[in-house]
């Protein structure tokens, strides 16, 4: 795959060990004017992010060695670069195992090139909030810091989240008291239509009570309002 600088080419790392489906992709990805860096195993991948860096990650749930999920880990705790999982089928367990693994979304094979490409722009466009002009910005006793992604608590406690986890908290924050349901909070965090699957808010959102609340089974600020949507209170 080719490694040419271009600041005007986002960089995606392939994590794929299928050499026919890692090649395929590869040439589609580039193809819509993407650099890609494309490996057949995970710790070949996070060596050579380690390194260099990507702006997008695709992983394969089964891979040799460290399977997907582990791979995704790994990259969570070196950085915030989103993450696309890829899955054989669609198994409800699979995909919550990535999104709780801290991906930020996640496709099943065979999957459409078309909609696998606008996924990949929608979250790449999805860096950070639009007010990552300002150093501070605060909502109640919650402080959200868009420069490098971190909220802090009323206790003080400093949270550090994803990208996809930053924007949907901010979200919500922005909106303190209203309800906003799934979809709305798929098409204003995500930026494109999940047909309805709710998976992807919902695990989400049990990712930052985990990191907000101060007993995540008993929320004080992210409330659940049952056949409505959800809640940032106050």
């Amino acid at each position: 795959m080719s490694e040419a600088s271009n600041a005007h080419q986002p960089s995606i790392l392939v994590v794929e060990d299928d050499d026919r489906i890692r090649t395929s992709l590869g040439m589609l990805l580039e193809s819509e004017g993407f650099r890609v860096r494309a490996f057949p195993s995970a710790e070949e991948a996070m060596d050579a992010f380690d390194v260099h860096g990507d702006d997008l990650a695709l992983i394969d749930v089964m891979l040799p060695g460290m399977n997907g999920f582990e791979c995704c880990t790994a990259l969570r705790s070196r950085s915030d670069v989103p993450v696309i999982m890829v899955t054989a089928r669609d198994d409800a367990d699979d995909i919550v195992a990535g999104l709780e693994a801290g991906a930020d979304d996640y496709v099943t094979k065979p999957y459409v090139p078309s909609v696998l490409v606008a996924r990949i722009r929608a979250l790449l466009r999805r860096t950070r909030p639009e007010s990552e002009s300002s150093s501070l910005v605060r909502f109640g006793t919650f402080e959200f810091h868009p420069i490098n992604g971190t909220v802090t608590r009323p206790d003080g406690t400093v949270l550090r989240c994803t990208r996809t986890e930053f924007k949907l908290l901010l979200e919500l924050a922005e909106h303190a008291g209203e309800v906003i349901t799934r979809e709305d909070l798929l098409e204003r965090v995500w930026g494109y239509d999940y047909f309805g699957d709710s998976r992807l808010v919902d695990v989400h959102i049990r990712r930052l009570r985990t990191k907000v609340e101060v007993d995540p089974s008993n929320p004080r600020y992210l409330l659940t309002i049952r056949g409505r949507g959800y809640q940032f209170a106050m």
